[in-house]
């Protein structure tokens, strides 16, 4: 991955942060095509996923008002694992996966964030982010907010807590999902200031 076109354009440039794509190796069954890249019939002999990326410069943070019930609080990795796959249908993410993350040179303790609700006792919402300080780049990782409280804000919530925490070391924040989640993650990513959407083709050989 070269630095500086990823710098000049991180949506266009790879559909994962700059430090994924430095350290991942794209499997020889699988194409991944941006949106200008892709042509409809490649279908014919490959299924496709599409991904959405976007970037925020940090110009300016937002703040999300929410009940002072909740509030951010330190959490256990096996409190994140719990949160988070109860947040999907099909995660099934173990605490010695989560732990694995730690071991990552983009691993930052302070981007590891939980909303409490100190009413009800238990964990809303919670977000984990990473940092590249090479260039300097932070990448929304996992953000989820549980269902019962999903349309109150929390993940705006989250969302902003963790630029301002990115503001104080990095240039931009990038982040990406799947187009087909019915949660609809990248509207809620662009009411908090990400922009230059950029959709990405994930094509797997057919069998």
């Amino acid at each position: 991955m070269d630095k500086k076109e990823y710098l000049e354009n991180p949506t266009v440039a790879s559909a994962l942060s700059f430090w994924k794509a430095c350290n991942f190796k794209t499997p020889a069954n699988i194409k991944v095509l941006n949106e200008n890249e892709f042509n409809p019939g490649l279908l014919e002999t490959y299924t496709d996923e599409v991904y959405f990326k976007l970037v925020h410069y940090l110009n300016y943070v937002g703040k999300q008002f929410i009940s002072d019930d909740f509030i951010f609080a330190k959490a256990s990795t096996a409190d994140f694992v719990n949160h988070i796959n109860s947040c999907y249908e099909e995660e099934g993410l173990t605490v010695s996966e989560l732990e694995s993350y730690k071991e990552k040179p983009v691993y930052d303790e302070e981007l590891w964030i939980c909303l409490y609700d100190k009413k009800h006792d238990v964990i809303a919402a919670t977000g984990i982010a990473e940092f590249d300080n090479k260039i300097k780049e932070g990448y929304l990782d996992w953000i989820q907010v549980s269902e019962q409280y999903r349309g109150q804000g929390l993940g705006k919530a989250i969302v902003y807590e963790l630029l301002r925490r990115l503001m104080k070391k990095a240039s931009f924040v990038t982040v990406s999902g799947r187009v087909d989640n019915k949660t609809k993650p990248d509207k809620l990513y662009e009411s908090c200031g990400f922009e230059d959407k950029i959709l990405w083709h994930i094509l797997r050989e057919k069998n």
